[in-house]
């Protein structure tokens, strides 16, 4: 079956809507490179592949696993992309050789979201086995601390972008944890939704943190730092 992958460009690159087909079951997850003109997607069928946005064809594709992909990101630094499968193992190939660098047997179940660290050599990875680990690609991804407290699958982690020490995770048990990297310690748990939430992501406004999250319950909230606290402001119910 073919599926499409559906963008909208405008200012420099272009006007309207580009269409680019890959065949697959689903298409689980895409990412931008942040220079070329590449956009990663990660197919329910195994494969990876990288689009060329201005070209509308693909530069590469190739097969990871006979597992579903549910992530893949662009490391830029290394010029690695980095894969999570539903086998559990994190796959890191180099995206100008297509040489796989890596292949990490890392969760006993799915692998839902992978996060890269803005600075430091340092990547989260969620799963269904309600864990969070993080791993240093400069000491041969070493897994250097696992975060548990989840009761349920850990959809997806993101970075404080005020304290990148800091991150927070979200889980279909309906909380959001949010965490301190270096000592591996949980700061506080933020009861946030009635059901499972699926997605959640920081952004900066008036130079403060804010924290957009999506749920099963049919909300979107945005968590506001207030002494401390996340408070949630609900700011969609469709």
């Amino acid at each position: 079956m073919a599926h499409s992958l559906k963008f909208e460009f405008d200012g420099n690159l272009c006007f309207g809507q580009k269409e680019m087909v890959q065949t697959s079951e689903r298409v689980k997850c895409v990412d931008l490179h942040p220079s070329k003109p590449w956009i990663l997607a990660a197919l329910y069928s195994g494969n990876v592949c990288i689009w060329n946005y201005h070209s509308q064809k693909i530069e590469k594709s190739f097969k990871v696993t006979e597992s579903p992909v549910r992530s893949a990101k662009f490391l830029v630094r290394e010029n690695w992309i980095v894969v999570g499968a539903d086998d559990g193992h994190i796959h890191v190939y180099d995206y100008d050789t297509m040489e796989m660098i890596k292949d990490i047997e890392a969760h006993t179940d799915y692998i839902r979201s992978l996060i890269i660290h803005p600075t430091l050599p340092y990547m989260l990875s969620s799963s269904d086995d309600k864990l969070i680990k993080l791993w240093d690609w400069e000491k041969d991804w070493i897994c250097s601390k696992v975060f548990e407290g989840h009761q349920h699958y850990v959809m997806q982690a993101a970075f404080d972008p005020n304290d990148l020490n800091t991150f927070a995770s979200a889980s279909l048990d309906g909380t959001i944890k949010i965490w301190n990297m270096d000592s591996g310690s949980l700061d506080f748990t933020l009861d946030a939704h009635s059901k499972g939430i699926n997605c959640i992501e920081y952004f900066m406004a008036d130079d403060k943190p804010f924290l957009i999250s999506g749920s099963d319950d049919y909300t979107a909230k945005m968590m506001i730092n207030r002494y401390g606290t996340m408070k949630p402001n609900v700011v969609s119910e469709n």
